[in-house]
């Protein structure tokens, strides 16, 4: 493997600042004569604030070591890497500087020195500062999303349990075509979506109406790798779906191959996605969450984990089982496949652990391509991921996952796609163990083709969970991260990369390019500021 230069950098190892603090206080009590002796109260010690960390991080601080299989990456060797990169401060500090106010930067002025990550690709917007946010009053977040604990965007943002913008006439209103009602529920109007999406279906915005979603809906039926074309939900701005909470099954929504969705909402409409209780005032707290399973598209595009008896010599597309339901299958050839389009979305209280490593996210998208249109998506408190990728070639602008209970973007299984606008603000009391603002993976054999490759530009990564790091990149997967803000607590390291492949001289994540193995080499920095270990 490549030998890493070291730059000409020598690690100093941190010395921790002496706080001086001084006591003041009366030595005696005057006593006003006989009687009562007055004892004045003792005076309120004034807090000694937290020393800022000065000096040089060191190595240990900024990144975690694991070692699979024998092999480890050091902390020194992935320090080095990252300050391979350009414009990378990795001495950051949140305390001197407030670098944050929540998840908005508190200066116009770029944290460090910007890449324009259009140069990357024609789907990255050109920016010149780190973080998903331009500052204190950009307001590209507003409005379409929900405010809590996790991350308040200002605004006309709501807070995520308020009740969603139903409307009044609920009593007096009828539910569309294609939909049941089921009555009146608070004093909204419920109208049952089919569990079987078997022809074209539009939910209008209707003032009063929600739309009950009930068990396993599907939209459409499995097409195959290459069917042909399947049917397609629609969904108008400003309409609210409410998982059911009247009886027990497990109810998400899943586009199957072949299938789309076209969820377009706006700005001041967003499309909301939700639990039943989430329409009761008090209904839900800043901590409730898994109260349904999500949304799952399925598509045709490039997968890396096989399903016996498919890819390889079989004559039959590569494609997998997605978790969480059972039967229901993703991959194929078509890198340009649609699923549709998902714009102005929030998902609330969703992600559902139906076994150990078998779970349902807020959003999961298995084999999705770069038809599909994913922008301005909000997940909030999913019980699981907020959103996790299986494969595919799907691009995704302007993304916030506040309060996940496990990783904030999750991908593996040979994704290869580009997100920029990226937000992970991980729940304020602390997110599950071993729970990272971004997951990075490609799969259990390293070098199965295609290789995990990704481009984040523009993220902020707000880590409050006691994982190893806020950033875990492993599997063989190749990343470049572009213009970032990265924050984490007191003993978690910013980056923990791991290899697993074979031997000391080909551990895969950080080995050298191998175009044959579609391996980029070791994973590139540009532009991140990152505000370690509680610095």
């Amino acid at each position: 493997m490549r030998s890493f230069q070291r730059l000409g950098l020598i690690l100093l190892t941190t010395a921790a600042s002496a706080a001086l603090s001084s006591c003041n206080g009366a030595d005696n009590v005057a006593s006003p004569g006989g009687g009562t002796i007055v004892i004045p109260p003792a005076p309120t010690p004034t807090p000694t604030p937290t020393p800022t960390p000065t000096g040089p991080i060191t190595a240990a601080q900024f990144a975690a070591a694991t070692t699979q299989g024998s092999l480890t990456i050091t902390a020194d060797e992935q320090l080095v890497i990252v300050n391979t990169g350009s414009n990378n401060n990795v001495n950051g500090t949140a305390n001197a500087s407030s670098l944050l106010n929540g998840v908005y930067p508190t200066s116009a002025t770029s944290a460090t020195p910007a890449t324009d990550p259009s140069t990357l690709n024609a789907f990255f917007t050109s920016t010149n500062y780190a973080g998903a946010l331009n500052g204190p009053t950009d307001t590209a977040f507003q409005d379409w999303t929900c405010n809590s604990t996790s991350a308040n965007f200002g605004g006309a943002s709501a807070a995520c349990t308020a009740v969603p913008a139903v409307g009044t006439g609920g009593s007096a209103a009828a539910c569309p075509t294609g939909t049941t009602d089921d009555g009146l529920v608070q004093t909204f109007r419920a109208c049952r979506i089919p569990q079987a999406i078997t022809a074209n279906l539009t939910l209008p915005k209707i003032p009063g109406v929600f739309y009950r979603l009930r068990g396993q809906t599907e939209v459409g039926t499995d097409l195959g790798a290459t069917g042909g074309a399947g049917v397609t939900l629609t969904i108008e701005a400003g309409v609210v779906i409410a998982a059911d909470s009247s009886e027990p099954t497990n109810d998400l929504l899943l586009v199957n191959r072949g299938s789309k969705i076209q969820a377009i909402g706006t700005r001041t409409a967003p499309i909301i996605f939700t639990s039943q209780q989430n329409l009761a005032n008090n209904g839900v707290s800043d901590s409730t969450q898994g109260q349904w399973g999500g949304i799952i598209l399925l598509g045709r595009s490039t997968t890396a984990v096989c399903a016996t008896g498919t890819g390889g010599t079989s004559g039959t597309p590569c494609q997998q089982a997605i978790e969480g339901v059972t039967g229901r299958f993703y991959g194929g050839t078509a890198e340009n496949d649609s699923s549709g389009q998902m714009s102005y979305v929030q998902i609330r209280y969703s992600g559902i652990a139906i076994s150990d490593g078998n779970e349902l996210q807020g959003l999961t998208l298995g084999a999705t391509g770069s038809g599909t249109v994913l922008d301005h998506i909000q997940s909030h408190n999913s019980a699981d991921d907020g959103i996790e990728i299986f494969g595919g070639t799907s691009n995704i602008k302007y993304i916030a996952v506040t309060g996940a209970d496990d990783d904030g973007f999750d991908v593996d299984n040979g994704w290869r796609g580009f997100i920029q606008f990226m937000i992970a603000a991980q729940k304020v009391s602390g997110a599950t163990a071993d729970s990272f603002s971004t997951e990075i993976d490609s799969n259990g054999a390293e070098d199965l083709l295609p290789r995990t490759w990704g481009r984040y530009a523009n993220f902020t990564f707000i880590q409050t969970a006691n994982a190893p790091a806020a950033i875990r990149l492993r599997g063989g997967a190749d990343m470049t991260f572009v213009n970032g803000i990265v924050k984490t607590p007191t003993n978690v390291a910013c980056v923990n990369m791991i290899a697993g492949e074979t031997s000391a001289s080909d551990r895969s994540t950080i080995r050298p390019k191998n175009e044959a193995l579609q391996d980029q080499g070791p994973p590139v920095f540009n532009s991140v500021y990152f505000s370690c270990n509680g610095r």
